[in-house]
């Protein structure tokens, strides 16, 4: 069945429902696990933490506490099902560790609370993916991110991927973590996210660097009914399962790409970096051809901008995809600036 036809499937189911897609998916309670903040691990030479990648200090410590004034479960909705306004979440600013069920395992991520959110008003959820042998904790401590969305009172999840041959990743296929349901992951994520504050469900992103940037881009691919458009930075799609990549609708794709990276080849090609695993990139421009291509883009692609990207604008459902190019750069990941803006004006 085509994006279009699922897309009509799904519009009509949540119509008789009375709900949105995303409401398909029940919200439920998770247990809560208060740890310590994880170290960064994994480094040597099975990371991806890779150079060039700004500091962004310290992550903040465990907000600690638990679930305080039952979460959003006062959400007021407005026309159409969409929360206008939301019961006070009694979450405090700062960053604690979470625990989900999915399946018989226990998976975890970091919540970050900027000092901004006041729990009165839903605002966008920013899932911020990995890469390679690291961990939520230090994605936090590494993203530009934050420093860009704490402003408008973003919340963000950095979740922990489980380990594999090189440590911890994600599960894009043929690499790089097996038999992991990671997309799953993500809605028991975002699910136990919506039960602590007030989330604008039609306003879900993912982005993430190098494997978490594979993660950023099999969502879009994989959950487009959750996600409201992806940002990945230093990866590609796959030619081992970029034929699998069936949105079920159209969906907006910001890429950052370098021309020096190392271990993804601008140019695409064969990798081995995760032992037993080898993958095969498509490149950075076959895979913003292959994108245009799945969301049933058109006409010409725009000139280069001042940061190095170019756009097809002309999609249905009005979605763009975009892949910013810095000459020389390499394992970056990404630049909110730039990605923000354009994440900001999709929605579901």
């Amino acid at each position: 069945m085509s994006w279009l036809g699922r897309a009509l499937l799904l519009s009509s189911v949540a119509g008789l429902a009375g709900c949105s897609r995303v409401d398909l998916y029940p919200i439920t309670d998770h247990s809560t696990a208060q740890g310590g903040s994880e170290t960064g691990g994994g480094s040597g030479a099975g990371t991806d933490a890779g150079g060039g990648r700004a500091g962004g200090g310290a992550a903040g410590t465990d907000g600690g506490g638990g679930r305080a004034g039952g979460g959003a479960a006062g959400t007021e909705a407005g026309s159409g099902g969409t929360a206008t306004t939301c019961a006070a979440s009694g979450l405090p600013a700062g960053d604690s560790n979470r625990t989900v069920r999915v399946g018989s395992q226990e998976r975890s991520y970091v919540l970050h609370i900027p000092p901004a959110y006041d729990g009165l008003r839903p605002v966008p959820l920013v899932v911020d993916f990995h890469g390679l042998g690291e961990s939520g904790s230090s994605e936090l401590s590494t993203s530009p991110y934050p420093g860009v969305l704490d402003a408008e009172g973003v919340v963000m999840a950095f979740p922990d991927g489980l380990e594999g041959p090189a440590g911890r990743g994600w599960n894009v296929g043929p690499c790089c973590v097996a038999d992991v349901d990671d997309v799953a992951f993500a809605r028991a994520l975002l699910a136990d996210v919506r039960g602590l504050a007030c989330i604008d469900s039609k306003r879900v992103y993912a982005v993430g660097v190098l494997t978490g940037g594979g993660m950023a881009h099999y969502l879009g691919c994989h959950a487009a009914d959750l996600f409201a458009a992806v940002s990945p930075a230093a990866f590609d799609l796959l030619r081992e399962n970029v034929d699998d990549c069936l949105p079920a609708r159209p969906i907006s794709v910001v890429a950052f790409r370098g021309t020096a990276d190392s271990r993804v080849p601008y140019a695409g090609g064969a990798s081995s970096l995760v032992p037993g695993m080898p993958l095969t990139f498509l490149g950075a421009e076959e895979t913003f051809e292959k994108w245009a291509e799945i969301d049933g883009c058109s006409g010409m692609v725009s000139p280069v901008d001042e940061h190095g990207c170019r756009a097809y604008a002309n999609c249905p459902g009005g979605v763009e995809v975009v892949l910013c190019t810095e000459q020389g750069g390499r394992e970056e990941p990404g630049d909110p600036t730039v990605a923000w803006p354009v994440l900001a004006r999709h929605t579901l």
